[in-house]
């Protein structure tokens, strides 16, 4: 069994073509600027949008935990949460939902294989990503084996912060890995919560190793290096398809708000 967080059809921006994104719960890193804080810790949690909110208290009365109280607002102990969801089930304005949800391989591959024919026709296939997908990493393996024995391209995308014997494994079961670089290395740490040493050895035995890699590198401006910074760190790995830069959005901000997390303000 795995946790996801969400699966998305008909995905543009995952690899080629038209793909299936399942993203994993769980990741080791700790970026200022993550756009799906939800997905950092690796079991479900409770997510609470108080704008939708009617007040009618009928989550207070269902939830063994006294997660939610009602003195003044709606107020929600995140920490004191189970993530059982019988609030969510109960809430009339869908104002409270369960970020992450336990599912078999077989279960999410029924998903995927419901668009082999847009797969086919675009060169497109399975994108796992999360979180960081070697988290799970059995799970992980299980779904990619899956897809190889259906003929469907996989894809993976990774922040590279795993043991290297793990890309080792992953080697003949993915087509093809989505790499992130967040940072120079000075600034790694600071900005991520670990080193950058690691992602880099794996990325260099990834390519040795012929795999295909595209570089992945977030655009924070001001805080997370120069773009000369970046293109000279990918110069280092001629080998690269590809170096993609993606450009920073705040949406992370409200989804952090919304699971009881603080969301740092570092511009």
């Amino acid at each position: 069994m795995g946790t996801i967080i969400s699966i998305e059809r008909f995905s543009l921006n995952d690899g080629p073509g038209i793909r299936t994104t399942v993203f994993l719960k769980g990741c080791p890193l700790n970026c200022l600027w993550c756009h799906n804080p939800e997905s950092k810790k690796p079991r479900p949690q409770l997510s609470f949008n108080p704008d939708a909110c009617v007040g009618c208290g009928r989550c207070a009365e269902v939830c063994p935990c006294g997660v939610h109280s009602f003195a003044d607002e709606h107020k929600v102990d995140f920490a004191a949460c189970s993530a059982c969801g019988k609030c969510v089930g109960v809430c009339p304005a869908g104002a409270l939902k369960i970020y992450g949800y336990d599912a078999s391989a077989e279960e999410i591959m029924k998903t995927v294989l419901r668009d082999r024919a847009y797969y086919e026709t675009s060169g497109g296939g399975l994108t796992v990503s999360g979180g960081e997908p070697t988290m799970q990493f059995g799970f992980l393996k299980e779904l990619l084996t899956l897809a190889k024995r259906e003929g469907i391209h996989t894809a993976v995308e990774t922040c590279g912060f795993a043991p290297t014997e793990r890309f080792a494994e992953l080697l003949p079961l993915c087509d093809l890995f989505l790499y992130d670089h967040k940072a120079p290395a000075e600034l790694h740490e600071k900005l991520t919560g670990v080193p950058d040493e690691l992602i880099v050895k794996n990325l260099a035995f990834l390519l040795d190793s012929g795999a295909k890699v595209i570089l992945r590198c977030p655009v924070v401006d001001g805080v997370n290096g120069t773009n000369e910074r970046r293109r000279a760190f990918a110069a280092r790995f001629p080998k690269l398809l590809a170096v993609e830069e993606l450009p920073y959005h705040d949406l992370g901000r409200t989804k952090a708000k919304r699971i009881g997390v603080d969301y740092p303000d570092f511009k």
